[in-house]
């Protein structure tokens, strides 16, 4: 098994503390380790580090590379420009069909948390097999209620059961992230998980379907492969990635794809995604506030995440989140931090580049 980590993304919704040169994946969020070096030794056990690849931006890479002690510098791969995930794993997918033609090749997140490692591990371990049939494996997350920010899969037959007790099934359809009544029915009916984004097939299935279903990636990939290991190789690169047109892996490769399966796993997952999953995950119980840096000093103040370099001082608030940086105060309630994403496209939009 061989495993790519993909890197490249930017953490709006955690502005102001994850930003356009620091973000998410390589911040220490929970006072512990980056998500990424968090990703990193989570598949460790199971794949070695020779065989474990990163893909982020170019600004990114030597972050990555500092971040990841054991990993063979060599196999951080660096795009030169985002181009959304269907040709970061193509690129991915080109360095490891190098390596081993026939290799069977795991697509992980560097920006979720992920609670049960062993039991994470396990249903990989139990996906392989599935991919051996020739499917594009995907893990669908339990939903534990009728979120409207995931996208949906729904299960069709049963395909068998693999490894230690994981059932595997034939993807019907993708739905991407529905309204709040489709969302409802989807829940109800119990055949639809969250879409995790992580993928298990065998590297030679996912080239075919992008030769299929997206023949000018395919070809521009065939032209960047060409090089590698060549003077050429950077020049090249540079070059033909300009021309490449951005789509998502899941929306250019997943939904159309001939054989297409998915395992429903429990493993604690959650994609990070705002301030208030974060203080979800970090809270002892409902309404308890949680100070990931700096001091509170509160009265009658409740359900708070303050992240500070300073005292705050509060009275009588509830269910905010306060994140205090060198430049930036940054306030909103916890059940709009979805919207902080819109803060910095307001800054995009005034040109103000030094607050990203």
């Amino acid at each position: 098994m061989y495993a790519l980590i993909m890197a490249g993304g930017g953490g709006t919704r955690l502005w102001p503390h994850s930003r356009l040169e620091h973000p998410k994946q390589f911040v220490d969020l929970f006072r512990t380790q980056t998500l990424l070096q968090k990703a990193y030794h989570r598949i460790t056990p199971l794949v070695p580090p020779e065989n474990v690849y990163v893909v982020t931006g170019a600004r990114y890479a030597d972050m990555a590379r500092e971040q990841l002690a054991g990993l063979p510098p060599e196999n951080v791969i660096a795009e030169p420009a985002a181009r959304n995930t269907a040709p970061a794993v193509g690129l991915g997918a080109l360095r490891i069909r190098r390596r081993d033609p026939d290799a069977t090749m795991i697509v992980l997140t560097a920006d979720h948390l992920i609670r049960k490692d062993e039991h994470f591990r396990a249903a990989l371990g139990a996906a392989g097999p599935v991919a051996e049939t020739g499917a594009l494996v995907t893990l669908g997350i339990h939903p534990t209620g009728p979120a409207t920010g995931f996208g949906y899969i729904e299960q069709g037959e049963p395909l068998g059961v693999f490894g230690d007790g994981f059932e595997a099934y034939r993807v019907v359809r993708f739905t991407e992230k529905p309204d709040r009544q489709t969302a409802i029915a989807f829940f109800a009916s119990e055949r639809y998980h969250w879409n995790s984004g992580m993928f298990i097939w065998k590297v030679g299935a996912l080239m075919d379907e992008v030769a299929r279903q997206l023949p000018d990636l395919y070809a521009a990939l065939i032209e960047i492969e060409a090089a590698l290991d060549t003077p050429q190789a950077q020049a090249t690169l540079e070059r033909v990635w300009a021309g490449i047109k951005g789509i998502s892996v899941d929306y250019g490769v997943m939904e159309n794809a001939r054989s297409v399966a998915v395992l429903p796993v429990d493993i604690g997952w959650s994609d990070v995604g705002s301030w208030a999953a974060i203080y979800d995950e970090t809270a002892d119980r409902s309404g308890a506030n949680v100070v990931q840096a700096g001091e509170l000093l509160q009265i009658d103040t409740e359900g708070c995440l303050v992240q500070s370099s300073k005292l705050i001082a509060a009275v009588g608030l509830r269910d905010l989140v306060i994140v205090d940086t060198e430049d930036v105060l940054m306030i909103c309630p916890r059940g709009r931090a979805q919207d902080v994403r819109k803060l910095v496209q307001m800054l995009e939009d005034q040109g103000r580049e030094e607050l990203l």
